[in-house]
């Protein structure tokens, strides 16, 4: 019978995140729950943060799918071989970036720090940085589903 009180819930606190992750330039991520902090098998979980005016250098995150949660600022995603298409969200958003997807994430404020939770489909901390050529003015996308059926930006 496993011993529930230490391999039961596990409470961590925000200022006891670990900065000892796979970094991409212009970000600054710590990580919450992995496998080394909480034995967590098939998920990674922390923060993210960029500062006003910031931006990441581009990366893909392997055969991991990734989620990202906007919890303040405003996020500027763009993704594709030259970083060719562009979103946007803001506090209460949710993001996702399929495998393998090249992409950039970017603060749009300029004076405001953009904070997001992060989620990852395993517990590695694979983070593989780009040297990609974005074009100059990348093609808007529209998030278009069944809660934004005329397209938000």
């Amino acid at each position: 019978m496993p011993a529930w009180q230490h391999d039961g819930v596990r409470v961590i606190p925000g200022n006891q995140l670990d900065g000892n992750t796979a970094q991409t330039p212009g970000m600054d991520r710590k990580a919450a729950i992995n496998f080394a902090r909480v034995g967590a098998q098939k998920l990674w979980a922390g923060t993210v943060t960029i500062h006003a005016n910031a931006k990441t250098g581009a990366h893909h995150h392997g055969h991991l799918e990734s989620v990202i949660y906007v919890v303040s600022g405003r996020a500027r995603m763009r993704w594709g071989e030259q970083l060719e298409f562009t979103a946007e969200a803001g506090p209460g958003d949710f993001i996702y970036v399929p495998p393998y997807v090249p992409h950039q994430e970017i603060n749009a404020s300029s004076t405001e720090a953009l904070q997001c939770v992060l989620c990852r489909s395993d517990g590695e901390a694979v983070a593989v940085n780009l040297d990609i050529q974005p074009v100059e003015k990348p093609d808007t996308v529209l998030w278009v589903d069944p809660t934004h059926p005329h397209g938000g930006v």
